[in-house]
């Protein structure tokens, strides 16, 4: 069932996004008097799941779920209509247009997809408003990665300034590392001293090639929360609710402490844990398993460790920050672009089953408006980039058109649309590919 609501989700998602997309080309062309053959959602290749003529205009769903189109008549598209093309140019066709309208039909669907994320962003906020955690409120201190430990940072540090600001939400550390230019960080170590550390340029990368993509996670207390049947732990007689005081002898009081013993324990070595329970202490021997683990979870976050405050919006108030909301979502995904070009970046690219896998599973209006709006801009990025058979590469010729004043041809521009529509394919299988291998070897 969490399978079925996920798909739901990801294809309405879709179907509402490109519709819109579709859209954004659609209504400039009607306004240019530019006839427009066919608006279809999906792809119909060979045959429609509905069509109905409306006007000059057939309004059709496809059965090949993988985006959809507007069929513009006298325009080289994914159509390749070579027949229509080697008629004399007629004045509803596309290519009998001024340049400068073709600019703005070709660019109609990457705004539209980049304002329609900004204004679900908007109603989001004004809606369900935002929850936040204050840096004052990781009572606690966060765990550190080793590599951050290097820099100066140690357990139980509370932040306290990023970039000599007080941040709003402290939790959205880790993703600005990675994808925004961080330089300094504020911290208030366990001992109450303060400190203010400087990060290398390089941070995020770092993070990247060594795979410490949370480096900072708020501590929580070392107690259990669920055991798994016939672990070592379970077999040992561990408990939910048991708060572990100690491991081989040294005194525990936060999970990370917990878990690192157990992960730099001697393999095939016994484990000593000391633990409180009902108000008695008592000593469990436990064996690891053959990976290490011994199968236990700890409880989430209380709020003596971390609290989580809310803010609402009023429609006035949720306008600006919706803009803002939408600027850093396309910044931030055109700032990961820099990692796709590596090694581990290019094994990394999903197809549909990793963007069905954001979905939740369960249905969650708030998360669907979420993610439904981060993938209209990333849409709208994607659409733009200047690649044959997309919006980006119909964009850069008719730019060259009209800074040169000359016009490539219907040859050139043919032949450029198969090669753009080669690499999208390629593209397309290579990152489906990547999703039914890690499907095949269990890394979903």
């Amino acid at each position: 069932m969490e399978t079925y609501i996920k798909i739901a989700q990801f294809l309405l998602s879709l179907s509402f996004i490109v519709i819109l997309h579709e859209l954004g080309h659609f209504i400039p062309a009607k306004i240019f008097k530019t006839r427009v053959e066919k608006f279809y959602l999906f792809f119909d290749y060979k045959f429609s799941l509905f069509k109905k003529k409306i006007g000059e205009t057939v309004y059709g769903i496809g059965w090949i779920p993988l985006g959809g189109y507007v069929k513009i008549a006298g325009m080289i598209d994914e159509s390749m209509d070579k027949e229509q093309m080697e008629k004399p140019p007629q004045p509803w066709e596309f290519r009998s247009k001024p340049a400068w309208q073709r600019l703005i039909i070709m660019l109609g669907g990457v705004t539209v997809n980049f304002l329609l994320g900004i204004f679900i962003y908007i109603m989001i906020l004004n809606v369900w408003g935002k929850d936040y955690v204050a840096p004052e409120n990781v009572k606690k201190g966060f765990n550190v990665a080793d590599i951050f430990k290097d820099l100066g940072f140690k357990d139980g540090d509370k932040i306290l300034k990023i970039n000599n600001e007080v941040p709003f939400d402290v939790l959205n550390v880790n993703k600005h590392l990675f994808l925004r230019d961080i330089s300094s960080i504020d911290v208030e170590h366990e001992d109450g001293t303060q400190q203010n550390i400087s990060l290398p340029e390089e941070i995020g990368l770092n993070m990247w090639q060594s795979g410490t993509m949370e480096p900072f996670t708020p501590r929580i207390y070392a107690i259990l929360d669920s055991i798994l049947p016939e672990s070592p732990a379970a077999k040992a007689g561990l408990q939910k609710g048991d708060k572990i005081m100690g491991v081989n002898g040294d005194k525990i009081t936060y999970w990370n402490e917990f878990t690192n013993h157990i992960r730099n324990n001697e393999k095939g070595k016994d484990i000593q844990i000391k633990i409180a329970r009902d108000g008695n202490d008592m000593n469990i021997v436990v064996t690891p398993g053959e990976d290490g683990k011994i199968g236990v979870y700890p409880q989430g976050f209380t709020s003596d460790v971390l609290k989580i405050d809310h803010k609402d919006y009023n429609f006035i108030e949720s306008i600006p920050k919706g803009i803002s909301e939408g600027y850093w979502t396309l910044k931030d995904y055109i700032s990961q672009f820099k990692y796709v070009f590596t090694k581990k970046g290019a094994n990394s690219l999903g197809g549909f089953i990793t963007i069905g896998n954001i979905f939740p599973a369960s249905w969650n209006w708030e998360a669907f408006w979420h993610i439904t709006a981060f993938l209209s801009i990333m849409l709208a990025f994607m659409n733009l980039l200047p690649i044959p058979a997309l919006d980006g590469g119909h964009v850069v010729f008719t730019l060259y058109e009209m800074i040169t004043g000359n016009k490539p041809s219907d040859k050139f521009l043919e032949y450029a649309q198969i090669t753009g529509f080669v690499i999208l394919m390629a593209l397309l299988l290579f990152a489906n590919g990547n999703d039914i291998y890690k499907w095949l070897t269990g890394k979903f």
